[in-house]
Formats: structure tokens, C-alpha cells, sequence
């Protein structure tokens, strides 16, 4: 994905939406969980590829984060 914005990126995308719910929140709901599954077979990635993803690219997400939340 050379030269490709992060924000167009499944597992950008995914790991964000990862990452903002469950810092709302103690631990993952049934909801999330059925929701996030959805959202990664529609992607064709797996909650370990975004577990890797956010182990190198945390920063860029929480920058992503913290640009929604002054909105």
C-alpha cells in the first residue's frame, strides 16, 4: 500500500474502531464483539492482524482519536 493514506486502510479503519470503543468502556460488550466480527469478515482481515497493526501504528491511531474528539 505504498504512498496510500493510513486512513485508507482496512486495518487502520478497523483498529481505530477498536480502539475507541473499548476505551469507552470496561471490556468488550456482545454488541462490539458481534459488530467488530462483522466488520472484519467484511474487510477480510482478523482481529490478530489488527492487534499487529496497533502494536505498530498505536500513534498514528491515538492521533486519529484524539482528531475526532476536538471535533
Amino acid at each position: 500500500m505504498g504512498g496510500e493514506s493510513p486512513r485508507r486502510d482496512p486495518l487502520f479503519g478497523a483498529a481505530v474502531l477498536k480502539v475507541s470503543v473499548l476505551e469507552r468502556g470496561p471490556g468488550e460488550s456482545k454488541a462490539f464483539r458481534e459488530i467488530y466480527d462483522g466488520v472484519l469478515a467484511d474487510l477480510g482481515i482478523t482481529d490478530a492482524q489488527v492487534n499487529a497493526y496497533l502494536d505498530a501504528h498505536r500513534a498514528e491511531v491515538m492521533e486519529a482519536l484524539a482528531g475526532q474528539s476536538r471535533k
